[in-house]
């Protein structure tokens, strides 16, 4: 029956001349699998056999029937196309189905090469191993259960199973509700609480609404009893909520209460007031810490940093020395903890720091380079590939299938296929990839792919200067450096001319629609078109203008205009404190981790892009400079 069926969509899709070419066949073959036309998927899997982009469409194929498909044709598949994210994917729906049958045998054959998972998978392994009673499975079932996020239903027979042995107790439960609510995610804080014995699931859930959305009114009423653990916890997190806007009142509510609270539930709260406060730059935040107890990496992060701002050197090498060893051995506190020896007089301490530091070519690695006495610039000698590993490349199927999609405007696609053929590349061949790519007009694959690297460079892969003749015009019109120009560019669009963001913003700087408007109105177009924006003068013209007029609002200094490029002006003027700091410091504290990186690698690849312009070294720390003064943190500044 299913080959009468293809035969008839066949003659169908001939009749109607869908044979127009490939490219349209592919699309018509994706909108058909989108749509679960089974037969027609089918139709254009047998068509597009043998095709660079043939493979898609015979794994939706695949994924359509794959419950009645044979153990021998998925594997088949998955060996064929190993090359290619779509046999993972293939792979990863197939688990899911014998999960959810129960074929925890095939299942346990199969996970293990499994490259991508995610937690319903995570979930289906752990009910595998529990069943062929493997006890090492109850300390990764227990990692599982100890997250804030919503989780699928196949955790549930997990976690039943930790109950029925005795894995599951109270504590693990409430440390379960606790990290719940530290994200805000009262649902799963709800759930979770149900597996509490009866009498400690009480009316205090009935008031987790009212602590999570006005925690000042439910303070202000406390309508929950203090003498039992949920009044308590639901207590500690409303205090916290609070802290985020207004940490003076969430202080004063909770030295009201606070001899009622255990030691350890003081500590918790302190830790947690301590550390949404100082997301808030909210200077008392750096006492709070010290009442705190142990503290996790992210909160010894924000104790280090509000410990940059007060100057207090001392302080900031024992939030380092606290972190884990993974925290500890970041970019950022490798640095700053070289900078912390240093002001302590321990400079071969601190040189040994940064002298293993300077050899990565980033933000940090930049300004480690510059303690010991040095400018960092591209390397002097680039690795450029030859003619024959360009071809060799270009050759292989997986990067003929990535082109091809990024051909037809399917970037994700295309950039998943990339990433995943290229993950095993040397050196050489990464960079022949990324020249590959910039041939083919796909900037942000190649600079990302010339971007992994580790002893073969090419910074003129790494750092592009595209359309030079228009930009350098607008940079000269608007009094601009044009070395920052392009960095800014290059963390905000990667180059793509045709770029938009998840929020609205446009082209190869990124303009949110509002702004356009703005600028047009300055400017005095009144027939603007918001799509003109992507074209490439009017771009240009309009993100420069708003770039000058941001960096003359704010003293002239380009970090601070770069922030405000990324977060507003407002909250750039925010983040200063009263007495100046040095430009490094300010863009280590910024709140926001978004805005944080992005002013780091916009400072880091101007000073490459001064090189490579042949405007001379610069470097990171004088381009970074002195933020001056402003007013500091006052209350209500945290309400974003």
């Amino acid at each position: 029956m299913r080959g009468i069926l293809l035969i008839g969509v066949l003659l169908l899709l001939a009749g109607s001349g869908a044979w127009a070419g490939e490219d349209e066949d592919f699309l018509a073959a994706r909108d058909a699998y989108r749509a679960g036309v089974g037969p027609r998927v089918a139709a254009y899997a047998q068509r597009l056999q043998g095709t660079v982009l043939g493979p898609y469409v015979a794994s939706w194929d695949l994924l359509m029937r794959l419950d009645d498909a044979g153990e021998s044709e998925i594997r088949g598949f998955i060996n064929s196309y190993a090359d290619s994210p779509i046999s993972d994917r293939v792979r990863a729906e197939w688990l899911r189905r014998l999960g959810r049958k129960q074929n925890w045998a095939l299942f346990a054959a199969e996970y293990p090469l499994l490259v991508n998972t995610d937690p319903e998978l995570v979930c289906y392994n752990l009910q595998a191993r529990l069943v062929r009673r493997d006890g090492t499975a109850w300390e990764d079932a227990r990692a599982v259960w100890l997250t804030g996020d919503s989780l699928p239903k196949s955790c549930g027979p997990v976690f039943d199973a930790m109950a029925d042995a005795g894995k599951l107790g109270g504590e693990e439960v409430w440390a379960r509700v606790r990290l719940a609510l530290e994200q805000g995610n009262t649902a799963t804080a709800r759930s979770a609480a149900e597996r509490l014995p009866a009498n400690q699931q009480g009316p205090w859930l009935d008031q987790l609404g009212l602590a999570s959305e006005n925690p000042q009114r439910f303070l202000d009423r406390l309508p929950v009893d203090l003498r039992s653990r949920g009044g308590r916890e639901l207590t500690i997190f409303a205090l916290y909520r609070l802290a985020r806007s207004q940490p003076d009142l969430a202080k004063a509510q909770w030295q009201e209460v606070q001899g009622r609270f255990s030691q350890s539930e003081q500590e918790y709260l302190w830790g947690q007031m301590a550390f949404q406060a100082a997301r808030r730059l909210y200077p008392d935040a750096l006492g709070w810490f010290a009442k705190a107890g142990k503290l996790s990496d992210a909160q010894l992060e924000w104790r280090a940093r509000l410990a940059l701002r007060a100057k207090n050197w001392n302080e900031v090498l024992a939030a380092i020395n606290a972190m884990s060893d993974t925290g500890r051995q970041q970019p950022a506190w490798r640095y700053w903890k070289g900078r912390a020896l240093k002001a302590q007089g321990k400079t071969a301490a601190a040189n040994a720091i940064f002298a293993s530091l300077s050899g990565e070519h980033l933000f940090y690695g930049q300004l480690a380079e510059e303690e010991l006495g040095a400018v960092a610039g591209p390397p002097s000698i680039a690795y450029k590939p030859g003619g024959e590993e360009i071809a060799a490349v270009r050759k292989l199927p997986a990067v003929q299938r990535a082109l091809a999609l990024y051909r037809l405007g399917l970037r994700t696609e295309a950039t998943r296929e990339w990433l995943w053929g290229t993950r095993n590349f040397n050196d050489r061949q990464l960079l022949a990839a990324a020249e590959v790519a910039r041939r083919e007009g796909w900037p942000d694959r190649s600079i990302n792919t010339a971007n992994k690297t580790v002893q073969l460079h090419d910074f003129t892969l790494r750092f592009p200067t595209p359309h030079y003749d228009v930009m350098s015009r607008y940079t000269r019109q608007t009094g601009l450096d044009d070395a920052w120009v392009y960095g800014l560019i290059r963390q905000e669009s990667r180059f793509v001319q045709i770029a938009r963001s998840s929020v609205g913003a446009s082209g190869l700087m990124q303009l949110m629609p509002s702004t356009a408007r703005w600028v047009a109105k300055k400017l005095g177009i009144r027939d603007f078109r918001q799509s003109a924006v992507n074209e490439l003068d009017t771009n240009l013209a309009f993100g420069t203008y708003y770039l000058r007029h941001v960096l003359d609002e704010l003293d002239g200094h380009p970090v601070l205009a770069t922030a405000a490029y990324n977060a507003g002006p407002g909250r750039a003027r925010r983040w200063r404190d009263p007495l100046p700091m040095e430009g490094a410091i300010y863009a280590e504290s910024i709140p926001f981790n978004e805005t944080r990186d992005y002013v780091q690698k916009v400072m880091s690849n101007a000073a490459y892009y001064s090189a490579i312009l042949g405007r001379g070294l610069t470097s990171v720390k004088a381009r970074l400079g002195i933020v001056g003064g402003g007013d500091g943190w006052r209350d209500g500044d945290a309400k974003e």
